[in-house]
């Protein structure tokens, strides 16, 4: 993808994976990967950053004898990820917006 996506909407979308569903990083990094092309080094200082700020929270299981840390959204991080949508919503709007008087220009 050729467009960078800023910190603001890669905290949405971290949360957004998370809140469907407890996820360990490395689930966490192929999703983001998949959906964005989002490259692995770029999804730990998210995680951390949504940690720090308490939208996130984590708890380890074993599995196949190593631990798994997974993360969990708490509730300020689901209040966190309703703002950052709407913020995409009036965004986005305003994208078509001008991506539309643009187009119709140069029809």
């Amino acid at each position: 993808m050729a467009i960078v996506i800023p910190n603001r909407l890669l905290d949405g979308i971290i949360l957004s994976f998370i809140k469907r569903n407890n996820l360990y990083s490395r689930v966490i990094t192929e999703q983001a990967k998949a959906a964005f092309g989002i490259s692995e080094p770029t999804i730990y200082p998210v995680l951390r950053r949504l940690r720090n700020n308490r939208f996130l929270s984590v708890y380890s299981r074993p599995f196949q004898g190593r631990t798994r840390n997974y993360y969990q959204i708490t509730s300020s991080g689901k209040s966190e990820l309703k703002v950052i949508k709407k913020e995409w919503q009036i965004f986005s709007t305003k994208m078509n917006q001008v991506m539309g008087e643009e187009n119709e220009q140069n029809n």
